[in-house]
C-alpha cells in the first residue's frame, strides 16, 4: 500500500492505494491569511498539522504500519524560508501572492533571457521575486535565511529531515535551468539567492529519505518508510492520469486551473506566459497555462450568497441565459496568458432585475472562459490532442465541465478518482520509487467515467467574446 499526500491551498488530502486505486482517502482544511491587499499567506505549521489531522483521519480506514512507500504533491512556487534550526522565519507567500510585482521588472532587466531559460516570465506568484521583495522590505528576516524549500518539501522536511526538492517543483521557482534541469547560478544571483539556501534536485519517484521516530509517532507511519522527493501539484496530477508521454493533456479545476501539456522536448513560449517546466520525470517537460483564479471564484461568490460551491453550480443551471451578466474572475490578478498581477475581478451588465442565479451562472461561465483564453495562447499545440481530462474539485461538475468543453472545442473526460488527482500521483510515484511499477506504467490511464462534447451554442459564445472585450478595457485602467 502506497500513501500520496498533496499540501492545497485549501486543505491537504492524503490518499492510500495499491498503485492502482484509491482504497481510503481522508483532507483536513486549511485557512489562508491575507494581512494586506496583494498578500496571501500560511504557515507551514499548519501543512505539518493538517497532515497528521488528515493521516488520523485516514488511520480509521486502513492501518498505516502497512503502508511501503509515500509520495509528496503540493501547491508551487510559495517561499517557504527557513533559519539555521530548520524553523520557518515567517508565513509562506503563496502563489496567489502579487506582492513582488516591481521586484519582476527587476529581474526581467537583470537577466534578459529569462525566460528562455527559466521557461515563463517573471510573475510575482513565482518564488524568486518574492526573495527579492523580502530583501527590500524584511531584510531581518531575509538575513536569518538559511534554506529555501517549497510547500510540499516542508512536509517533507517533517516527514524525513531532509533538504530535497524534485525538478517540476523547482521549475516553478524561477531559479531552474530548465534544459539543463539544475539550479541556475545566473538567475539565483540576480535574485539575490545564494545557491547554498536551495535543495537538492531529484526526479519525483527517487526515495529522498526515510520517517524518522519523531515524524512517526506524529504521523502513524512506520519508522523507516522510504519518501520519495513527489511533485508540484501540476506534475503529479499528470502522474495520477498518464499524462506523462507527448500527446496526453488535461485541465485542473481546483483554487488555481491549469491546462497541461506533457512532451519529451523544452519548448518554452514566454510571450503568452505559457509555462514551460520540467516534469516531475527524467526527460520529460511539459507546456502548461497556469490560471491564479481555477475554480475559486466559485467558493468566493459562495462564500458572498451563504451557498456552497455546488448549490452555486445548481442555481447556475437553472437560469435562461438570456440575462446572465459578464464577470471577469481575476480575484488575485492572473498569470496566463495575461501576465497581469494588477487586473481584478468585476461584473458587467448587471441590471435591477438580475438575480442570485444568474449571478452564479455569470461565475461559472467565467471559469470556462478562462480556460477558453489558456486554449488559445497554446496556438496549434493543442491540435493533435483529441481530448483533455479534467481534475480537480471542480471536476465534480457537469455543467462547468461542459462549458469548457464548449468553449474550447475539445472533448473534456472525467477520468476515475478526478478529484484525488495529485494526491493519486504522488502515491503512483511512491509505489515507482518501491519499484512495484516502472515509469513506463505511470504512462496509463486511468478509466473514463463521463464525457463531455462542445456544443453548439452561440449565444455562450457571444458572452465569451464579450468577456474578451472587457478585459481588453478593464486592463487599459489598472
Amino acid at each position: 500500500m502506497y500513501a500520496g499526500i498533496d499540501i492545497g491551498t485549501s486543505a491537504v488530502k492524503v490518499v492510500c492505494t495499491d498503485g492502482v486505486k484509491i482504497l481510503a482517502a481522508a483532507s483536513a482544511d486549511l485557512d489562508t491569511s491575507s494581512p494586506k491587499p496583494g498578500w496571501s499567506e500560511q504557515h507551514p505549521d499548519i501543512w505539518w498539522q493538517a497532515t497528521c489531522d488528515a493521516l488520523r483521519q485516514l488511520s480509521d480506514k486502513i492501518n498505516l504500519s502497512d503502508v511501503k512507500a509515500i509520495g509528496l504533491s503540493g501547491q508551487m512556487h510559495g517561499a517557504v524560508l527557513l533559519d539555521t534550526d530548520q524553523r520557518p522565519i515567517r508565513p509562506a507567500i503563496l502563489w496567489n501572492d502579487s506582492r513582488a510585482a516591481n521586484a519582476c521588472e527587476q529581474l526581467r532587466g537583470a537577466v534578459q533571457d529569462i525566460g528562455q531559460i527559466a521557461g515563463v516570465l517573471p510573475l510575482p506568484g513565482f518564488t524568486a521575486p518574492k526573495i527579492m521583495w523580502l530583501k527590500q522590505n524584511e531584510p531581518e528576516n531575509y538575513n536569518r535565511i538559511a534554506s529555501i524549500l517549497l510547500p510540499k518539501d516542508y512536509v517533507g522536511l517533517r516527514l524525513h529531515s531532509e533538504l530535497a526538492t524534485d525538478t517540476s517543483d523547482a521549475a516553478g521557482t524561477l531559479w531552474l535551468d530548465q534544459a539543463a534541469r539544475a539550479w541556475s547560478s545566473e538567475i539565483a544571483e540576480a535574485a539575490d539567492v545564494n545557491t547554498s539556501w536551495l535543495p537538492q534536485i531529484f526526479d519525483g519517484h527517487d526515495i529522498v529519505g526515510a520517517v524518522t521516530p519523531q515524524a512517526a509517532a506524529k504521523s502513524g507511519f512506520r519508522v523507516g518508510v522510504p519518501v520519495v522527493a513527489g511533485g508540484g501539484d501540476a506534475a503529479t496530477g499528470a502522474v495520477s492520469l498518464g499524462a506523462t508521454e507527448p500527446g496526453r493533456g488535461f485541465i485542473s479545476l481546483g483554487t488555481s486551473g491549469q491546462l497541461f501539456v506533457a512532451g519529451r522536448a523544452y519548448k518554452p513560449n514566454p510571450e503568452r506566459f505559457v509555462h514551460a517546466f520540467a516534469h516531475t520525470l527524467p526527460d520529460r517537460w511539459y507546456q502548461m497555462a497556469a490560471m491564479l483564479n481555477g475554480a475559486r471564484p466559485i467558493s468566493w461568490i459562495g462564500g458572498q450568497l451563504d451557498l456552497s460551491a455546488a448549490e452555486v453550480v445548481a442555481l447556475a443551471e437553472t437560469v435562461t441565459t438570456d440575462r446572465v451578466p459578464i464577470f471577469l474572475p481575476y480575484l488575485t490578478g492572473e498569470r496566463s496568458p495575461h501576465g497581469n498581477p494588477h487586473v481584478r475581478a468585476c461584473f458587467f451588465d448587471l441590471e435591477d432585475a438580475t438575480t442570485r442565479a444568474e449571478i452564479c451562472r455569470s461565475v461559472v461561465e467565467a471559469v470556462a472562459f478562462c480556460f477558453a483564453d489558456a486554449a488559445e495562447s497554446f496556438g496549434d499545440t493543442l491540435s493533435n490532442l483529441s481530448e483533455l481530462a479534467a481534475i480537480g474539485g471542480g471536476s465534480r461538475s457537469d455543467l462547468l465541465l461542459s462549458l469548457i468543453a464548449t468553449v474550447t472545442e475539445k472533448s473534456i473526460v472525467r477520468p476515475d478518482g478526478a478529484d484525488s488527482g495529485p494526491a493519486m500521483g504522488a502515491a503512483k510515484l511512491a509505489a515507482c520509487g518501491d519499484k512495484t511499477i516502472c515509469i513506463a506504467d505511470l504512462g496509463e490511464q486511468p478509466p473514463e467515467i463521463g464525457a463531455f462534447e462542445p456544443e453548439a451554442t452561440p449565444a455562450l459564445i457571444d458572452r465569451l467574446h464579450k468577456f474578451r472585450s472587457l478585459y481588453q478595457k478593464i486592463r487599459t485602467e489598472v
